[in-house]
């Protein structure tokens, strides 16, 4: 147990964490990864290139320290970072080996100034932490194999079928190989799929948002092929999925997590807010709530380059039309003459040329796409009187983002 003492010990560290705070996480990346290299294939090396692993973390660690009196207020975090690791089957035993690493880097980042009685706090306040964490993660391992057709760690799925949606986007849909049951899911979560990178001579995971609703058949993944000239590994795999992914395949993943999820349980209207891929998590909940004869009012907003790389525009259409499901309002940053209509605006999405119709009592809001779009949006929206508890958000990657 962590001492009143050690507490206040923890809590004095929090000006250093804040002014040195990724510098104390990058030393540990690196120093694990030299010691520990197996860990590569676990942890996304993309997000180590461009620091948001890092940052993600001495912000959680931050956290954790400003928090220490009473760490169960972090428990909506814990829930997301735990979701995360169990896509990513991380077990009690890494938590042992990043524990190791950290202290051992607490101590020689700050050298003279880590005391012992400093180090020896961080350890009781890092095993605290990891009980909390492992124990969360192995209530929701339990949940999995408690669910019909649920599973832990990596299982092969086979690609049944590979669809364009864009210029740019393209689906993937996953059966089971062992043709037994499909665990079910909340519209919002997300699969890990792994491939191996030749280029990294590395496995990789990565998290692909669910992108229809649940059917008890297949999951579908659709992803974003990247082009720009240097590629960072997301785009690898993104791109090797495109391209050296077929029909007939097999695909290991696991099973469905995440905490961004449709809440159906009420007649409420329902504003999606969408930017490029970001879609994807999105369209899962529409499929449902058309699916399951939803009452609710349904307003879909969503901006993407133009046309060609608008994926699933007929379906959209679709359900705006014919369905009249559907309230859609699209932005393109280029618009022809032809693509023009009352419901199409040119430029980024913006909240403000939509009238008040969106704000009505009530409204639950649920946006996705970059961290930058997310946080305009959600600004806009608390500015505007919407509750935070009514805006739903998430941002792909590492949780960088703490709005709420």
């Amino acid at each position: 147990m962590i001492t009143a003492d050690q507490k206040n010990i923890i809590k004095s560290t929090v000006p250093v964490l804040k002014e040195n705070g990724v510098l104390l996480t990058d030393h540990f990346y690196k120093r694990m990864f030299v010691h520990n290299p197996e860990l590569k294939n676990i942890f996304n090396m993309s997000n180590q290139q461009n620091s948001r692993q890092q940052t993600a973390l001495a912000m959680a660690i931050l956290a954790y320290a400003e928090n220490i009196e009473n760490p169960a207020v972090l428990m909506p975090a814990v829930n997301g970072i735990g979701q995360k690791h169990v896509s990513l089957d991380i077990r009690p035993e890494h938590y042992i080996i990043v524990g190791k690493h950290l202290i051992v880097s607490i101590g020689e980042v700050l050298g003279e100034a880590a005391t012992p009685e400093i180090l020896d706090a961080w350890e009781v306040a890092y095993n605290q932490l990891a009980q909390i964490m492992s124990g969360h993660e192995h209530k929701l391992y339990s949940e999995k194999v408690n669910t019909k057709g649920g599973w832990i760690g990596w299982k092969p799925f086979v690609v049944k079928e590979k669809i364009v949606e864009s210029s740019e986007i393209t689906s993937f849909h996953l059966y089971p190989a062992d043709q037994g049951p499909l665990a079910d899911f909340i519209p919002g979560q997300y699969l890990s799929v792994r491939l191996f990178i030749p280029e990294l001579n590395l496995l990789q995971p990565r998290q692909y948002s669910i992108s229809n609703a649940p059917n008890g058949s297949y999951y579908r993944i659709s992803v974003k092929k990247e082009t720009a000239a240097n590629l960072n590994p997301d785009g690898l795999i993104s791109n090797r999925l495109h391209d050296f992914v077929h029909v007939g395949d097999i695909l290991e993943v696991t099973a469905p997590a995440g905490s961004f999820m449709l809440a159906n349980n009420n007649d409420h209207p329902v504003v999606f807010i969408s930017g490029g891929v970001g879609q994807t998590p999105l369209i899962s909940m529409l499929e449902e709530l058309i699916k399951s004869g939803s009452k609710k009012p349904v307003t879909w907003i969503h901006g993407c380059r133009d046309k060609n790389v608008h994926a699933f525009k007929e379906t959209i259409e679709y359900w705006s039309g014919q369905k009249q499901a559907v309230k859609k309002h699209i932005f393109y940053d280029q618009v022809d003459q032809e693509s023009a209509g009352e419901t199409l605006y040119q430029g980024w999405v913006d909240l403000n040329v939509l009238g008040d119709e969106l704000l009505k009592l009530d409204t639950e809001y649920y946006i996705c796409g970059p961290g930058p779009f997310i946080t305009k949006h959600y600004k806009e929206l608390v500015a505007k009187g919407i509750r935070a508890e009514a805006i739903h958000f998430e941002e792909f990657g590492p949780q960088t983002l703490h709005l709420n």
